[in-house]
């Protein structure tokens, strides 16, 4: 027989799938809930911690539990030419910026291939509709490349925010790595999404013209909330026209 609180998730998600339960809704509370099912309290946060991963309810501190709204659909367009790592970012989206100095360490250090210890400027961007996030981008160049502007913390508006996607020059080749796995820690707590829900991670790197890694950013984004959309061109000499 499966747990009792698989059973609670299943009526609630029925509840919740059907529109008994609509979108924005609270739930009762815990305890009334707990006294609903014929349950503890600590078996009812186990069936909302369920539909919490399966993002069908968010827990809101001292407010309750709520029925997630449909996440909005957000796009990210990486491939050759595009250099704002939060194209995914829709006009009605509100940013929030962090910038400071922090030191290379471990897979950062060897991202940007720079000694271990040595200071980069970091932007920390989380994106969000409402109050629900919608994406997270950490970027970093090393400090000697990093505009003034970054060090300074002098970030007015969106516009620098995308002239600073990649914070050094102008790259000559951007390389993407792109998979699906859980969230850690730290981008659950940005995200507002349980360390088990799943993400779109983009490790995105530039390069400049001798070869020199001038910069890496960092993507995460909620992965039931977004498309990935990459492009190539194929570039044809013009000096040797096709027949």
């Amino acid at each position: 027989m499966p747990p009792r609180h698989h059973d609670i998730a299943d009526d609630l998600r029925r509840q919740i799938t059907s529109g008994r339960l609509q979108a924005g809704e609270r739930l009762p509370s815990e305890v009334a809930l707990a006294g609903r099912y014929a349950v503890s309290t600590v078996t009812l946060r186990h069936a909302l911690a369920v539909l919490q991963g399966e993002r069908l309810v968010e827990k809101i501190h001292g407010k309750g539990n709520f029925v997630r709204r449909a996440p909005r659909k957000i796009m990210y367009v990486g491939g050759w030419g595009t250099l704002d790592p939060l194209t995914a970012i829709g006009p009605a989206l509100r940013i929030t910026v962090r910038s400071a100095l922090v030191p290379a360490r471990g897979n950062l250090a060897a991202l940007l291939k720079v000694p271990s210890g040595s200071l980069l400027a970091e932007l920390s961007c989380v994106s969000l509709d409402g109050e629900t996030p919608q994406g997270l981008a950490r970027i970093y160049t090393p400090r000697d490349l990093a505009p003034a502007e970054v060090l300074e913390g002098r970030l007015a508006c969106r516009e620098v925010l995308a002239r600073f996607a990649v914070l050094g020059p102008p790259p000559a080749a951007i390389r993407e790595t792109v998979c699906a796995r859980s969230a850690t820690p730290d981008e659950g707590s940005a995200l507002k999404s349980p360390s088990s829900a799943a993400v779109l991670a983009v490790t995105r790197v530039a390069i400049d013209s001798t070869g020199r890694v001038t910069g890496a950013a960092l993507l995460a984004f909620p992965g039931d909330g977004v498309d990935a959309v990459f492009t190539s061109h194929h570039v044809i000499n013009e000096r040797h026209p096709l027949p």
